[in-house]
């Protein structure tokens, strides 16, 4: 082992107070001119005489308002259908209940799409879950029950999540990561491939090419593919992009454990490249082309300078198992970075293309989160069930949809469905 420390974290204490930022607009409760119901407080006889004032027209009403929710209690309706005999020829006519309603007793559409709200997006375990039916509508909630909902809303979702990879693999820049998840005790990995307004998950007991091929979304992929530099990406006929948020937490760990020059020289330009990036982007679409000359010369000569800074000697440093010989992280990182300049500043190059790879990262935190909460998954099914589940959730998010309504049209059989151009708002 090199003994290598994690480095300082980049963030800047003290740059933010808590709270509401400087300019920020606060929000309130807004007043509603046309209340659900009102509540007329009257006076019926004068304080001081005594007089009647039942049929006196008030000369000024005051206004308040209050925003509350009714009482939660789960409404039951009664579906009757009824029969009747013909009285001309005799056939017996039966009215069809609503295609949702299939059985003699059963929950509606809105309790399976809280149910389902409540486990995949607000991540509760089903044990809590059956403890909070229990305290809002004093109604015990068994664990099979939650189960089944999120079964339904799955299958329901299954036409989505098609189209959603059918979306993805067409896209132009597409980020993608993975991360270990335990599902009935065993560790396997969960990968996301995501872009702005669409987001896909999926399990398999596989992390490398065969997991990727299995979810099809990277074999048809042909735009740019950011991540951060996994060898089995590199496998995929796409162009690459990789996350310089993860190179510069890298860079930064060679300077502080290794006393590397070239690696605090690299960082300073990259930093220096995006800044000019963010400058000009709002009103252009490139760099100036001396500038791009400019940046890639200096990118080169660190390199060059971080080369001699780590020469090889020769025959020395111990052989690996495929014969090449071992070498420090710093250099390691340096042979990176000679080899995928092209990629690392992709973002210089084509502005459409992200500086990293935070996208992805944001998709499958919360995915780590339900993992801390509620643990392992206990069924590749039930993993299955929830990754499409999340992935409609996250995208109806992206497309500022409100979660609940999309899930309730869901068990409507009418759930949203993305498209290549489709951004509400």
């Amino acid at each position: 082992m090199d003994g290598f420390r994690r480095p300082k974290s980049q963030r800047k204490k003290g740059e933010r107070p808590p709270g509401g930022q400087k300019g920020h607009k606060g929000q309130t409760l807004a007043w509603v001119e046309t209340p659900d119901q009102v509540r007329v407080h009257t006076v019926t006889e004068c304080e001081d005489c005594g007089t009647s004032l039942e049929l006196v027209e008030p000369f000024k009403v005051e206004r308040r308002q209050v925003h509350d929710l009714p009482p939660l209690k789960v409404l039951v309706t009664e579906h009757q259908a009824v029969q009747k005999t013909c009285p001309r020829c005799g056939r017996q006519n039966r009215a069809l209940f609503p295609l949702e309603v299939k059985y003699p007793v059963q929950y509606g559409q809105n309790l399976k799409a809280l149910m389902v709200y409540l486990c995949i997006y607000q991540l509760l375990p089903y044990d809590r879950l059956c403890e909070t039916f229990s305290d809002l509508f004093g109604r015990s909630m068994s664990k099979a029950t939650l189960v089944r909902a999120v079964s339904e809303c799955s299958r329901n979702l299954a036409g989505v999540e098609e189209k959603i990879r059918d979306l993805l693999a067409d896209a132009q820049v597409l980020n993608v990561d993975e991360t270990g998840m335990r599902v009935n005790g065993i560790r396997q990995w969960l990968h996301v491939a995501s872009t702005e307004i669409l987001t896909s998950y999926g399990h398999h007991r596989k992390r490398g090419s065969q997991a990727m091929d299995d979810l099809q979304i990277l074999p048809r992929f042909r735009g740019t593919m950011i991540h951060d530099f996994w060898a089995p990406y590199f496998r995929y006929q796409s162009r690459h992009a990789l996350c310089n948020a993860h190179l510069l937490r890298e860079l930064k760990g060679i300077t502080e454990n290794y006393r590397q020059k070239w690696s605090e020289q690299l960082y300073d330009l990259i930093q220096e490249i995006k800044d000019a990036v963010d400058e000009v982007c709002e009103h252009s679409c490139t760099l100036d082309p001396q500038q791009i000359t400019d940046f890639q010369e200096r990118y080169r000569q660190i390199i060059e300078s971080g080369m001699q800074e780590n020469p090889v000697p020769e025959g020395s440093g111990a052989i690996l198992k495929r014969g090449r010989k071992k070498q420090s992280k710093a250099k390691n990182l340096l042979d990176r970075c000679q080899k995928y300049d092209r990629e690392i500043l992709s973002f210089m190059y084509d502005f459409s293309v992200p500086f990293s790879n935070n996208l992805a990262e944001r998709d499958i935190r919360m995915m780590k989160l339900q993992q801390k909460i509620s643990g392992t998954f206990r069924s590749e099914e039930g993993a299955a069930w929830f990754c499409r589940v999340r992935g409609y959730i996250s995208t109806v998010k992206k497309n500022e949809m409100p979660v609940f309504a999309s899930l309730l049209k869901a068990f409507e059989g009418n759930p949203f469905i993305p498209s290549a151009a489709h951004r509400s708002g």
